[in-house]
């Protein structure tokens, strides 16, 4: 479910506070937050001032080639653009990447899962959000860093570290088809297969992409101390802990938009940390780039990714032969570890949030429309593994209680327990179900986990819950 942004855009808000936060002297003057948010009028870079940024790129560009081990195969071009032209190319980009029309179109889940309030205009906020706070960028199809000229030069140059890294990942690697470059898993065979894979690979790789860069900006930001990233962790720390002191329209984004803005920053730099002390240089540049991580999971415990961990696959029901012509597909993906991250910690306590999201082991979702319901509510499949029936249980807990806060009017009626699974005792090892039923203005909603799995189905007739809820439990006997 994860849907990454239009990729190489650098916000403001992480790179001024890692900027702030250094607790060294560096070339570059401390950024305040209320440098975060442009004042009017704006002042522009002078000609010189612009011509030694430009010429800065070759020096800096060296730098990130020598810090990160990866080739520099030839010089990268530079220009220099204005407000209006960062909006126009923002604009474009939100009409034209994948990524970012997948995430317009998933809005609609994000918001029957309670990720998003039902009135929030996803579209106009990241605009509004990028046009203001992009700090920098590389254009993988015109292969060109822009430079800002309404920002200090200085503040620029930290900047250009990150995105110059971004430049030489794709010299060696071809960003656009590297980040494209998946699932690897053979089985899949559809679409509809492949995007739960895809959704978590991609999130997982663009982790690996700015968390390069990020860490290629603090030893640029560290180097005229002689020291690194490494050897000043607090750096790090510092600037993870301020970012959420944003701008004021950054701080209006609901929970689960705030996470997804910061998490390439956040763990794409720790996961990166992780592999610089465990293997050094080569390993967390290029190594990772040839042998990238598959999920969320593999970026949040990077002990996952060391260890080469790989989680039996989750078979996808397939919900749309079950249900037929009666309703009409609007998405399928994937939910990771990242994801149940952020509605435990939305609509759970935060400290039980961060002990049970590393417990999940696989999810999905199926999203569509009745074609008979006069409503036109979104109906919801979602689907999750858990690592002990325990925590699927726990899990099934806290999604019940979301539904409160999802639904207007809901009431909770008893559901006979033959509807949900063959007795318990009939089947040696297995573990009671327990299932719910709730009654909303939007349908029916049934929560139930079996052993380790997690069934959910929100809006969903009866007969054609009880076709889902057999397809599930059957692909997961295969």
């Amino acid at each position: 479910m994860v849907r990454s942004l239009p990729h190489r855009f650098l916000l403001f808000v992480p790179i001024l506070f890692a900027i702030a936060a250094s607790p060294v002297q560096t070339t570059a003057e401390p950024a305040k937050a209320s440098q975060t948010v442009p004042q009017a009028p704006e002042t522009r870079i002078t000609a010189e001032q612009a011509k030694e940024l430009f010429r800065s790129v070759d020096e800096i560009l060296k730098f990130a080639s020598q810090d990160t081990g990866l080739a520099l195969r030839h010089e990268v071009k530079r220009a220099l653009v204005n407000r209006e032209q960062v909006g126009s190319y923002v604009k474009s980009r939100l009409e034209t990447d994948e990524d970012a029309k997948r995430l317009q179109r998933s809005e609609q889940v994000l918001k029957k899962f309670g990720l998003l309030p039902r009135n929030f205009d996803l579209k106009t906020f990241l605009v509004a959000l990028l046009q203001e706070q992009v700090a920098g960028y590389y254009d993988p199809k015109t292969k060109t860093v822009n430079l800002l000229d309404w920002i200090e030069a200085n503040l620029q140059k930290p900047v250009l570290a990150h995105e110059l890294t971004h430049a030489l990942q794709d010299q060696d690697f071809d960003l656009e088809k590297w980040e494209k470059n998946g699932p690897t898993v053979e089985w899949k065979k559809s679409a509809d297969q492949r995007e739960p894979d895809e959704d978590e690979q991609k999130a997982a790789r663009q982790a690996v992409i700015e968390g390069q860069g990020m860490l290629v900006l603090i030893d640029y930001i560290l180097a005229p101390t002689g020291r690194t990233a490494t050897e000043v962790p607090e750096i790090a720390d510092a600037m993870k802990a301020g970012v959420m002191e944003g701008s004021p329209l950054f701080n209006t984004a609901p929970l689960y938009l705030k996470n997804l803005l910061l998490f390439p920053y956040r763990y794409g730099l720790d996961f990166e940390r992780e592999l610089l002390a465990s293997g050094g240089q080569q390993a967390a540049f290029a190594g990772v780039l040839r042998n990238p991580p598959v999920n969320t999971r593999q970026i949040m415990q990077p002990d996952a990714y060391i260890s080469g961990e790989r989680l039996p696959r989750l078979p996808l029901a397939d919900a749309k032969r079950v249900l037929g012509t009666e309703y009409e597909q609007l998405d399928v993906g994937g939910v990771g570890e990242f994801d149940v991250l952020a509605m435990l910690e939305q609509f759970d306590d935060a400290d039980a949030a961060k002990s049970l999201a590393p417990e999940w082991r696989g999810g999905y979702y199926y999203a569509g429309h009745s074609k008979s319901s006069a409503s036109g509510s979104l109906a919801l499949l979602y689907v999750s593994r858990w690592t002990t029936p325990e925590q699927a249980m726990l899990f099934a807990r806290a999604y019940r209680k979301s539904l409160k806060q999802k639904y207007k009017t809901i009431t909770l009626a008893q559901m006979p327990q033959a509807a949900t699974a063959p007795s318990s005792a009939a089947m040696p090892g297995a573990t009671a179900t327990t299932a719910t039923r709730w009654n909303t203005e939007e349908g029916p909603v049934f929560v139930e986990h079996r052993q380790n799995l997690v069934i959910v189905m929100e809006s969903f007739d009866e007969a054609s819950a009880a076709k889902l809820r057999a397809a599930v439990l059957a692909a997961d006997a295969q």
